[in-house]
Protein backbone atom coordinates (compact mmCIF):
# COMPACT_ATOMS: atom_id res chain seq x y z
CA UNK A 1 0.00 0.00 0.00
CA UNK A 2 1.38 3.05 -1.01
CA UNK A 3 1.76 6.29 1.13
CA UNK A 4 0.66 9.16 -1.11
CA UNK A 5 0.47 13.61 -0.54
CA UNK A 6 -1.96 14.69 -2.93
CA UNK A 7 -1.71 18.61 -3.32
CA UNK A 8 -4.83 20.20 -4.54
CA UNK A 9 -5.08 23.85 -6.12
CA UNK A 10 -7.12 25.87 -3.92
CA UNK A 11 -8.73 27.60 -7.33
CA UNK A 12 -10.33 23.49 -7.94
CA UNK A 13 -12.43 24.66 -4.67
CA UNK A 14 -14.20 27.22 -6.10
CA UNK A 15 -14.28 31.02 -4.75
CA UNK A 16 -17.58 30.70 -1.88
CA UNK A 17 -18.40 28.16 0.09
CA UNK A 18 -21.70 27.08 -1.77
CA UNK A 19 -19.74 26.76 -5.21
CA UNK A 20 -16.82 25.05 -3.19
CA UNK A 21 -19.55 22.52 -1.96
CA UNK A 22 -20.32 21.38 -5.08
CA UNK A 23 -16.97 20.97 -6.47
CA UNK A 24 -16.21 18.70 -3.19
CA UNK A 25 -18.44 16.61 -3.81
CA UNK A 26 -17.77 15.87 -7.28
CA UNK A 27 -14.47 15.30 -6.46
CA UNK A 28 -14.96 13.26 -3.11
CA UNK A 29 -15.87 10.09 -5.09
CA UNK A 30 -12.08 9.93 -7.17
CA UNK A 31 -10.44 11.05 -3.93
CA UNK A 32 -12.16 8.57 -1.49
CA UNK A 33 -11.47 5.84 -4.51
CA UNK A 34 -7.82 6.46 -3.66
CA UNK A 35 -8.04 5.55 -0.98
CA UNK A 36 -8.95 1.77 -1.15
CA UNK A 37 -5.04 0.69 -2.13
CA UNK A 38 -3.11 3.54 -0.73
CA UNK A 39 -2.78 6.24 2.51
CA UNK A 40 -3.64 9.29 1.36
CA UNK A 41 -2.48 12.84 3.01
CA UNK A 42 -4.82 15.55 1.43
CA UNK A 43 -3.48 19.12 1.24
CA UNK A 44 -4.85 21.95 -0.36
CA UNK A 45 -4.83 25.33 -1.52
CA UNK A 46 -6.84 28.14 0.33
CA UNK A 47 -6.18 31.44 -2.35
CA UNK A 48 -9.44 32.49 -3.03
CA UNK A 49 -10.95 31.53 0.95
CA UNK A 50 -8.65 32.90 2.82
CA UNK A 51 -8.68 36.03 0.21
CA UNK A 52 -12.74 36.00 0.77
CA UNK A 53 -12.38 35.82 4.89
CA UNK A 54 -9.21 38.46 5.24
CA UNK A 55 -11.98 41.10 2.47
CA UNK A 56 -14.85 40.56 4.99
CA UNK A 57 -13.20 39.77 8.49
CA UNK A 58 -10.42 41.73 8.29
CA UNK A 59 -8.97 39.28 10.76
CA UNK A 60 -5.49 39.28 11.28
CA UNK A 61 -3.99 37.17 8.38
CA UNK A 62 -2.77 34.37 10.48
CA UNK A 63 -6.50 33.96 12.15
CA UNK A 64 -7.97 34.18 7.95
CA UNK A 65 -5.51 31.06 7.34
CA UNK A 66 -6.41 29.43 10.44
CA UNK A 67 -10.41 29.65 9.56
CA UNK A 68 -9.46 28.70 5.86
CA UNK A 69 -8.47 25.44 6.68
CA UNK A 70 -11.34 24.90 8.95
CA UNK A 71 -14.32 25.32 6.93
CA UNK A 72 -11.98 23.92 3.82
CA UNK A 73 -11.39 20.98 5.56
CA UNK A 74 -14.90 20.76 7.44
CA UNK A 75 -16.31 20.26 3.46
CA UNK A 76 -14.08 17.76 2.42
CA UNK A 77 -14.12 16.26 5.69
CA UNK A 78 -17.68 14.98 5.77
CA UNK A 79 -18.27 14.37 1.54
CA UNK A 80 -15.17 12.62 2.03
CA UNK A 81 -16.39 10.92 4.64
CA UNK A 82 -19.74 10.12 2.97
CA UNK A 83 -18.27 8.76 -0.28
CA UNK A 84 -16.01 6.10 1.94
CA UNK A 85 -19.30 4.88 3.86
CA UNK A 86 -21.00 4.35 0.25
CA UNK A 87 -18.34 2.91 -0.88
CA UNK A 88 -17.98 0.86 2.21
CA UNK A 89 -14.07 1.86 2.61
CA UNK A 90 -13.57 1.53 6.70
CA UNK A 91 -11.92 4.36 6.84
CA UNK A 92 -12.20 7.64 8.97
CA UNK A 93 -11.30 11.27 7.43
CA UNK A 94 -10.06 14.12 10.02
CA UNK A 95 -8.72 17.18 9.63
CA UNK A 96 -5.75 18.73 11.19
CA UNK A 97 -5.24 22.60 12.18
CA UNK A 98 -1.21 22.30 10.64
CA UNK A 99 1.30 25.66 11.42
CA UNK A 100 4.28 25.87 9.09
CA UNK A 101 7.64 27.24 10.96
CA UNK A 102 9.61 29.69 8.27
CA UNK A 103 12.76 31.69 9.45
CA UNK A 104 11.59 34.95 10.85
CA UNK A 105 14.70 36.33 9.14
CA UNK A 106 13.81 34.78 5.69
CA UNK A 107 14.79 37.06 2.76
CA UNK A 108 11.00 37.16 1.69
CA UNK A 109 10.16 39.39 5.03
CA UNK A 110 12.26 42.25 3.23
CA UNK A 111 10.39 41.90 -0.35
CA UNK A 112 6.47 40.77 -0.04
CA UNK A 113 5.00 39.62 -3.39
CA UNK A 114 2.44 37.64 -3.29
CA UNK A 115 -1.18 39.20 -3.68
CA UNK A 116 -3.94 38.76 -1.46
CA UNK A 117 -7.64 39.86 -1.41
CA UNK A 118 -9.73 42.31 -2.95
CA UNK A 119 -8.22 45.19 -5.44
CA UNK A 120 -8.41 48.70 -4.47
CA UNK A 121 -7.39 52.46 -6.10
CA UNK A 122 -4.71 53.98 -5.76
CA UNK A 123 -6.11 56.44 -3.11
CA UNK A 124 -7.22 53.37 -0.58
CA UNK A 125 -4.37 51.40 -0.93
CA UNK A 126 -2.24 54.56 -0.23
CA UNK A 127 -4.20 55.35 2.76
CA UNK A 128 -4.09 51.66 3.96
CA UNK A 129 -0.58 51.87 3.72
CA UNK A 130 -0.54 54.83 5.82
CA UNK A 131 -3.28 53.17 8.80
CA UNK A 132 -2.06 49.64 8.50
CA UNK A 133 1.40 49.77 7.20
CA UNK A 134 0.30 47.24 4.47
CA UNK A 135 2.55 46.75 1.17
CA UNK A 136 0.25 47.28 -2.06
CA UNK A 137 1.22 46.74 -5.96
CA UNK A 138 -0.09 47.61 -8.83
CA UNK A 139 -2.09 44.41 -10.44
CA UNK A 140 -2.35 44.09 -13.96
CA UNK A 141 -3.88 46.94 -14.87
CA UNK A 142 -7.01 46.18 -12.45
CA UNK A 143 -5.94 47.82 -8.95
CA UNK A 144 -3.97 47.71 -6.39
CA UNK A 145 -3.81 44.92 -3.88
CA UNK A 146 -1.79 44.21 -0.57
CA UNK A 147 0.67 41.97 -0.95
CA UNK A 148 2.61 39.97 1.82
CA UNK A 149 6.00 37.43 2.10
CA UNK A 150 6.31 33.49 1.00
CA UNK A 151 8.95 32.68 2.64
CA UNK A 152 10.31 28.92 2.18
CA UNK A 153 8.66 26.16 4.86
CA UNK A 154 11.33 24.96 7.32
CA UNK A 155 9.26 22.20 9.15
CA UNK A 156 5.94 21.51 9.61
CA UNK A 157 4.64 21.75 13.34
CA UNK A 158 2.41 18.79 13.41
CA UNK A 159 4.15 16.33 11.25
CA UNK A 160 4.52 13.87 13.90
CA UNK A 161 0.78 13.82 14.34
CA UNK A 162 -0.24 13.75 10.64
CA UNK A 163 2.59 10.90 10.36
CA UNK A 164 1.15 8.87 13.11
CA UNK A 165 -2.35 9.11 11.74
CA UNK A 166 -1.90 8.24 8.28
CA UNK A 167 0.16 5.10 9.60
CA UNK A 168 -2.93 4.54 11.49
CA UNK A 169 -4.97 4.06 8.56
CA UNK A 170 -6.88 7.90 8.69
CA UNK A 171 -7.46 10.02 5.81
CA UNK A 172 -6.19 13.01 6.98
CA UNK A 173 -7.15 16.72 5.75
CA UNK A 174 -3.75 18.88 6.66
CA UNK A 175 -1.75 21.60 5.73
CA UNK A 176 -4.18 23.78 4.24
CA UNK A 177 -3.00 26.63 2.53
CA UNK A 178 0.83 25.20 2.71
CA UNK A 179 -0.22 25.57 6.78
CA UNK A 180 -0.35 28.58 9.08
CA UNK A 181 3.30 30.43 8.60
CA UNK A 182 4.45 30.63 12.12
CA UNK A 183 7.94 31.90 13.52
CA UNK A 184 9.30 31.01 16.63
CA UNK A 185 10.59 33.69 19.10
CA UNK A 186 12.54 33.02 22.19
CA UNK A 187 10.45 34.60 24.68
CA UNK A 188 6.47 33.92 23.40
CA UNK A 189 7.38 30.40 21.37
CA UNK A 190 5.44 30.04 18.29
CA UNK A 191 3.98 33.39 16.74
CA UNK A 192 2.04 33.89 13.30
CA UNK A 193 3.05 35.85 10.61
CA UNK A 194 1.55 37.85 7.75
CA UNK A 195 2.34 35.69 5.43
CA UNK A 196 1.49 32.70 2.36
CA UNK A 197 3.35 29.52 1.48
CA UNK A 198 3.41 27.78 -1.58
CA UNK A 199 1.28 25.16 -0.52
CA UNK A 200 3.01 22.67 -3.40
CA UNK A 201 6.36 23.04 -1.56
CA UNK A 202 4.75 22.65 1.77
CA UNK A 203 3.20 19.27 1.03
CA UNK A 204 6.82 18.65 -0.80
CA UNK A 205 8.30 18.72 2.77
CA UNK A 206 5.95 17.16 4.55
CA UNK A 207 6.19 14.06 1.90
CA UNK A 208 9.58 14.14 2.89
CA UNK A 209 9.21 13.93 6.34
CA UNK A 210 6.63 10.96 6.89
CA UNK A 211 8.32 8.97 3.93
CA UNK A 212 5.65 9.57 1.64
CA UNK A 213 5.95 6.74 -1.50
CA UNK A 214 4.47 9.53 -4.12
CA UNK A 215 3.94 13.55 -3.96
CA UNK A 216 0.92 14.03 -6.34
CA UNK A 217 0.37 17.41 -7.64
CA UNK A 218 -3.51 18.11 -8.97
CA UNK A 219 -3.58 21.09 -10.95
CA UNK A 220 -5.57 22.73 -14.02
CA UNK A 221 -3.63 20.74 -16.94
CA UNK A 222 -2.40 17.25 -17.65
CA UNK A 223 1.08 17.42 -18.03
CA UNK A 224 3.60 19.68 -17.58
CA UNK A 225 5.00 21.07 -20.95
CA UNK A 226 7.28 22.81 -22.78
CA UNK A 227 6.60 25.68 -25.26
CA UNK A 228 3.17 25.88 -22.96
CA UNK A 229 0.24 27.47 -25.47
CA UNK A 230 2.47 27.80 -28.48
CA UNK A 231 2.16 26.30 -31.79
CA UNK A 232 5.28 24.04 -30.76
CA UNK A 233 3.69 23.25 -27.55
CA UNK A 234 5.42 19.62 -26.26
CA UNK A 235 3.37 17.87 -23.83
CA UNK A 236 6.35 16.13 -21.57
CA UNK A 237 5.09 12.16 -19.92
CA UNK A 238 8.44 11.74 -17.72
CA UNK A 239 11.33 14.34 -16.26
CA UNK A 240 14.09 13.23 -15.31
CA UNK A 241 16.03 15.76 -12.32
CA UNK A 242 18.66 16.86 -14.64
CA UNK A 243 15.91 17.32 -17.69
CA UNK A 244 13.89 19.44 -15.55
CA UNK A 245 16.51 21.45 -13.65
CA UNK A 246 17.81 22.33 -18.18
CA UNK A 247 14.53 23.16 -18.81
CA UNK A 248 14.40 25.49 -15.51
CA UNK A 249 17.16 27.69 -16.92
CA UNK A 250 15.26 27.74 -20.30
CA UNK A 251 12.73 29.25 -18.89
CA UNK A 252 9.92 27.10 -19.76
CA UNK A 253 8.22 27.09 -16.50
CA UNK A 254 5.80 30.16 -15.99
CA UNK A 255 7.09 31.85 -12.01
CA UNK A 256 3.37 32.30 -10.61
CA UNK A 257 2.22 28.94 -12.12
CA UNK A 258 4.10 25.74 -12.82
CA UNK A 259 7.42 27.15 -11.67
CA UNK A 260 6.76 25.80 -7.95
CA UNK A 261 5.08 23.12 -8.86
CA UNK A 262 8.23 21.68 -10.91
CA UNK A 263 10.53 22.77 -7.87
CA UNK A 264 8.23 21.31 -5.27
CA UNK A 265 8.96 17.87 -7.25
CA UNK A 266 12.33 18.19 -7.86
CA UNK A 267 12.67 18.93 -3.49
CA UNK A 268 10.80 15.53 -2.92
CA UNK A 269 12.34 13.90 -5.88
CA UNK A 270 16.21 14.72 -5.37
CA UNK A 271 16.28 14.52 -1.72
CA UNK A 272 13.62 11.55 -0.45
CA UNK A 273 14.53 10.01 -3.80
CA UNK A 274 10.44 9.71 -3.81
CA UNK A 275 8.48 9.88 -7.22
CA UNK A 276 6.33 12.93 -7.88
CA UNK A 277 3.63 13.66 -10.98
CA UNK A 278 2.00 16.58 -11.95
CA UNK A 279 -1.64 15.84 -13.20
CA UNK A 280 -4.94 17.23 -13.84
CA UNK A 281 -7.61 16.44 -10.56
CA UNK A 282 -10.03 14.64 -13.65
CA UNK A 283 -7.17 12.03 -14.65
CA UNK A 284 -5.38 11.57 -10.73
CA UNK A 285 -6.09 8.06 -10.59
CA UNK A 286 -5.13 7.45 -14.43
CA UNK A 287 -1.72 9.03 -13.77
CA UNK A 288 -1.19 6.92 -10.52
CA UNK A 289 -1.31 4.15 -13.00
CA UNK A 290 1.22 5.77 -15.40
CA UNK A 291 -1.43 6.41 -17.70
CA UNK A 292 -2.01 10.24 -17.43
CA UNK A 293 0.05 13.12 -15.81
CA UNK A 294 3.95 13.77 -15.47
CA UNK A 295 6.58 11.57 -13.60
CA UNK A 296 9.56 13.55 -12.10
CA UNK A 297 12.18 11.69 -10.63
CA UNK A 298 15.34 9.93 -10.84
CA UNK A 299 17.10 8.92 -13.50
Amino acid sequence: MSKIVIALGGNALGNNAKEQQTKIELIAPMLAELTKNNNIILTHGNGPQVGEIFNHMEMPFPECGGMSQGYIGYQLQQSLQDELNKKHIKKTCLTVITQTLVDKNDEAFKHPTKPIGTFYTKEEAEKMTKEKGYTFIEDAGRGYRRVVPSPKPIKIIEEEVIKKLNNDGYLVIALGGGGIPVINDEEKGLEGVDAVIDKDKSAALLAGKIGADILLILTAVDKVCLNYGKENEIALDKLTISEAHKYIEEGHFAKGSMLPKIEACLDFAEKHHGTAIIASLENANAALNGKAGTVIKEG
